[in-house]
């Protein structure tokens, strides 16, 4: 069954239409320019909401790695997303603070970008488009040959996921933009999304 993610969640009420709906992981964004930005403190509040059984992801953007340890060591989240300029060494020196799992993203510019994802050290690798957080889509035919367990994130809409699912097969499809409306999560985006998710696997495995 394809993990879902659904990222930027700051408000009280995102958390309560998580709780519902039970996606695997969700994400707080900890990265300042970010509009979806949520202090620790929010992050912490936010997290004594959410049902157990669902897995908190930080989205870091170049973040000094004793920070992001920090923030794992407190059970404020139990995942680190690395979104930025963050390499081998980088990954080397958060291993050295904290035993916690690694996502680290990719942004799918070409056939080298697909390499540099394959050979990777963190536990999983997320791809994106350009840019992050745009809301536009990267060539789906760059990741066909990938052979390990990856986020699919990058322009995912309660209306594409489906295709994606069926294209790709991705471990984990990961969504913040395609569930707002007007910067802001909306339930019924939410809702559908997850629906869709489930659906398309419901209909891959009545398949075979």
């Amino acid at each position: 069954m394809t993990k879902i993610k659904l990222c930027g969640l700051s408000r009280p009420c995102d958390i309560s239409a998580a709780n519902v709906l039970k996606p695997d992981y969700i994400g707080f964004v900890f990265a300042q320019k970010s509009r979806r930005y949520v202090t620790p403190e929010r992050a912490l509040a936010l997290r004594r909401m959410l049902l157990p059984g669902i897995a908190a992801v930080g989205v870091f953007v170049n973040e000094e790695p004793k920070q992001v340890a920090s923030l794992l060591a407190q059970g404020i989240i139990d995942i680190a997303q690395l979104h930025g300029a963050e390499d081998e060494e980088y990954i080397r020196t958060l291993r050295r603070l904290t035993s916690k799992p690694i996502i680290q993203a990719f942004r799918m510019l070409g056939e080298e970008d697909v390499q540099r994802a394959m050979a990777g050290s963190a536990d999983f690798v997320l791809l994106d488009s350009p840019g992050g957080g745009t809301g536009k889509a990267f060539d789906w035919r760059l990741p066909q040959g990938i052979t390990r367990p990856y986020f699919l994130a990058g322009g995912l809409t309660p209306d594409n996921v489906g295709e994606a699912i069926r294209l790709l097969k991705p471990y984990a499809v990961d969504v913040s933009s395609g569930i707002e409306t007007e910067h802001l999560k909306d339930e019924e985006k939410m809702r559908a999304f997850v629906e869709n998710v489930r659906e398309t696997d419901a209909e891959m495995v009545s398949r075979h």
